[in-house]
């Protein structure tokens, strides 16, 4: 027995790489074995833009209240911003200004490295609904669920659902104060925007702005005063995705927005906005009239955005 056992051992030494290469096969097989039959947890999806949770940070929103530059409920939904974002592990970045003696502050959340793309909405609303068609409702304040609210909550999903590995860019999701109550008390529209435009440190590659993007009924035409190259790759994305009926591809508004501070310094600059919205400045822009699947639709493109490489972001 002793003899059989020496001699068993003689041939394993004499044969020991074929005893690895036998063993290493049958773990390679096992291993397959195991993922194929669900033994071994695959890697989680990337994380996918939900509309559903963009609609929810409306909501949280538009509970705060009307949220003009300034107010006690501006600055809280500035710190629901705030948290949100650190939550998802953005780095946070606060720009105070003073506007005609109002405190007001832009909030920026960063991640990335490489070219800036910054993205935008404002948080701010409207201080009366000056179009509201009941003349007895024009001095009450705006709710803002689409024309502030549907931005932001297009941002904060994008927040989490970004892929960070498969940015090229670094990016800014930005939250513009005191863009929304121009024509008022001798204010002008985007003095956040133009603040923060006339103390870029950085020069974006592309700044793309958000604004009243939620309407159940949505139509977002290209805007005339926006950058046509960085139309044509968002709205090129949109088709991919299937969105052709609500990405319409043809110029219709021509507007003042949070990018045309940055299209003023030569900056590549694009508004996503849905102006044909019956609501706008009026006391019924609420939340039972902004879609989860509008919020949604928008995400996705500029998710699809973001996460593509450089040179394909780079609309020059």
């Amino acid at each position: 027995m002793k003899q059989r056992l020496a001699g068993l051992n003689t041939r394993l030494r004499e044969r020991w790489l074929e005893v690895i290469l036998i063993i290493g096969l049958v773990g390679v097989f096992v291993w397959f074995g195991s993922v194929a039959y669900g033994f071994v947890p695959k890697p989680p999806p990337p994380p996918q833009f939900e509309g559903r949770t963009a609609y929810h940070h409306v909501l949280m929103q538009t509970q705060i209240g009307p949220r003009p530059t300034g107010s006690e409920a501006n600055v809280r939904a500035g710190d629901y911003i705030i948290e949100k974002l650190r939550d998802q592990n953005w780095q946070v970045e606060v720009q105070p200004f003073i506007y005609r003696g109002i405190q007001g502050r832009n909030i920026i959340g960063k991640a990335g490295s490489g070219p800036l793309i910054i993205v935008g909405a404002h948080y701010d609303t409207r201080r009366r609904a000056d179009n509201d068609p009941q003349r007895s409702k024009r001095t009450e304040p705006v709710l803002g669920a689409n024309d502030g609210a549907s931005g932001v909550g297009v941002l904060l999903e994008l927040a989490r659902s970004l892929d960070r590995n498969e940015l090229k860019n670094e990016v800014w999701l930005t939250f513009f104060d005191a863009e929304d109550n121009g024509g008022l008390d001798g204010w002008e529209f985007i003095a956040g925007s133009q603040h923060m435009a006339q103390n870029l440190k950085t020069m974006p590659q592309a700044v793309i702005v958000v604004d009243m993007v939620g309407d159940a009924d949505q139509q977002i035409y290209k805007e005339r005063n926006s950058s046509p190259a960085l139309q044509d790759r968002l709205w090129a994305i949109a088709a991919k995705l299937g969105y052709e009926k609500y990405f319409i591809p043809t110029y219709k508004h021509t507007m003042i927005d949070d990018h045309t501070p940055f299209l003023q310094k030569g900056i590549l600059a694009a508004d996503i906005i849905d102006f044909d919205y019956p609501y706008w400045h009026t006391t019924q822009d609420t939340a039972d009239k902004v879609a989860a699947t509008s919020l949604e639709r928008v995400g996705r493109v500029l998710k699809a955005f973001l996460e593509a490489s450089s040179t394909d972001a780079d609309p020059r």
